[in-house]
Parts: C-alpha cells; sequence; structure tokens
C-alpha cells in the first residue's frame, strides 16, 4: 500500500482482474475488493451456466431477467453500442467497487479496473492517457470535483491483452453510465482502421449516454463531444494499471 497525501492506494489483483484503488479510509478498500471478488464470483457462476455469454462478439439478446445485476448491465451496455458484453467487464465491475465504497463513505474514490477507471471525487484529479507506442504522451485530463461516478474507459488496438479489432493506441471515452463507458471505448476502438480518417470513427460512439471522447493513433489525435481540459502532467509508471 501507498499513501498519498491523505489517500491510500492499493494494487489488487483476483484472477483476470487488476485494479488500482484510491480510498481514503482502509475500510474503502476493504469495501471494494470484497465488492470485485462478490461481482467475479456472480459472473463467472452465470458464465458456467452459459458459456456462450463469454464468447459472443454480438449484443446478447438471450433471456437475462433473472440474472445477476452484473450480467444484466453488462449486456445492455454492450447491446447500445453492437457488441458483445463482455466488452464492458472490467468498466462494470469498477463501478460496482466504487459504488461500495460510497457505501462504505468514500467521498473521494478511484477505481481503475486496467485502464478502464471510475471515480467520485472531494478535488480535482489527473487522469493519465497511456497511449502505448504513441509519441503523444505525457498528457491528462482535470476532472472537477464530482459526487456522482464518472467512467472514464479506454480500449487500444496496440496495449493490453483485450481483443480490439482496431489501430488505436488509445481511445477513451467518457460517460456517467460506466458499462456503456467500457463498451464504448471497445467499439470505438474497433472502428480506428489504418488509413480512415479519425473522425470518421467516432460514428461508433454516437449513442445516448456518451459525454464525450478522445482517439489517439501514432501521431495523430481526434476529440468528440464534451471533454474535460487536457493538461501536459507526466505519467508514473507506477501508476499505469497492467498485468
Amino acid at each position: 500500500m501507498k499513501e498519498v497525501a491523505d489517500l491510500l492506494r492499493e494494487k489488487f489483483r483476483l484472477k483476470e482482474t487488476i485494479v488500482t484503488i484510491t480510498a481514503q479510509e482502509r475500510s474503502h478498500l476493504v469495501a471494494a475488493i470484497g465488492e470485485i471478488a462478490l461481482q467475479r464470483a456472480l459472473l463467472e457462476e452465470f458464465i458456467r451456466s452459459d458459456p456462450f455469454f463469454l464468447v459472443t462478439l454480438e449484443p446478447y439478446d438471450l433471456p437475462i431477467d433473472e440474472a445477476p445485476q452484473i450480467v444484466r448491465e453488462m449486456a445492455r451496455a454492450a447491446s447500445a453500442v453492437g457488441i458483445g458484453p463482455m466488452s464492458s467487464v472490467a468498466g462494470t465491475i469498477a463501478l460496482f467497487a466504487l459504488e461500495a465504497m460510497i457505501r462504505a463513505g468514500a467521498t473521494h474514490a478511484i477505481v481503475d479496473n486496467g485502464g478502464d477507471v471510475v471515480l467520485v471525487a472531494d478535488r480535482p484529479v489527473l487522469t493519465g492517457i497511456y497511449a502505448g507506442p504513441s509519441p503523444l504522451k505525457d498528457l491528462a485530463f482535470e476532472i472537477l470535483p464530482r459526487k456522482k461516478p464518472l467512467g472514464i474507459c479506454t480500449s487500444s488496438g496496440t496495449v493490453g491483452p483485450s481483443i480490439s479489432f482496431g489501430s488505436a493506441d488509445a481511445a477513451v471515452v467518457f460517460s456517467e453510465d460506466v458499462p456503456l463507458a467500457d463498451a464504448a471505448a471497445t467499439a470505438l476502438g474497433n472502428a480506428v482502421t489504418d488509413g480512415a480518417s479519425l473522425a470518421d470513427s467516432f460514428h461508433a460512439v454516437a449513442v445516448p449516454g456518451i459525454i464525450g471522447a478522445l482517439v489517439i493513433r501514432g501521431e495523430e489525435m481526434a476529440l468528440f463531444g464534451d471533454l474535460p481540459p487536457l493538461r501536459r502532467a507526466r505519467l508514473a509508471p507506477d501508476l499505469i494499471t497492467r498485468g
């Protein structure tokens, strides 16, 4: 655990879930970790009953009224952008963890699940953009204090193990609907193809609930919607959550 001013930061791994949690109190960390374990168990149990949920790259349209909430949220969000439900797994788990921290009394909390970030904040927060091999480095969004959870989710065709059919170094999506932000980041990343205009890729996130988006590919960057201010901020390597 690492203390940052009056905050605690801890990295936690459970199977494929690798998170960095920033909290005010140890009890908030415990709440987040417990919720991650619970939601993963519920998801894994559902997948054992229906393995198709794990592998489909198409919207999941089977009846799920009796499914756990995490399954329903993932399927709903991914269907909104026309892709498979596992595209929203990291952001959805992060949201459940953050909500557990809020129930435990947190007013400042950040959960970074492999680049899919959800937060509430009682002070400004700089959220860095990790774009792998792109020369566009040391960029961060300045997030103002907020009481309602905000999702800042990232997909990449050049960084990390997640499936992407595009060539984006970073495809970042903002939404207060965190599962949607995660699924939309995947859809946006898929839409970024070699030789095509970056602006053309934003059709993938032109759905209700998306606040804004950013794409980086090599030396190019394009912005969409209403984004927080971009700032210069050196990205500390130990703050990048990855396996």
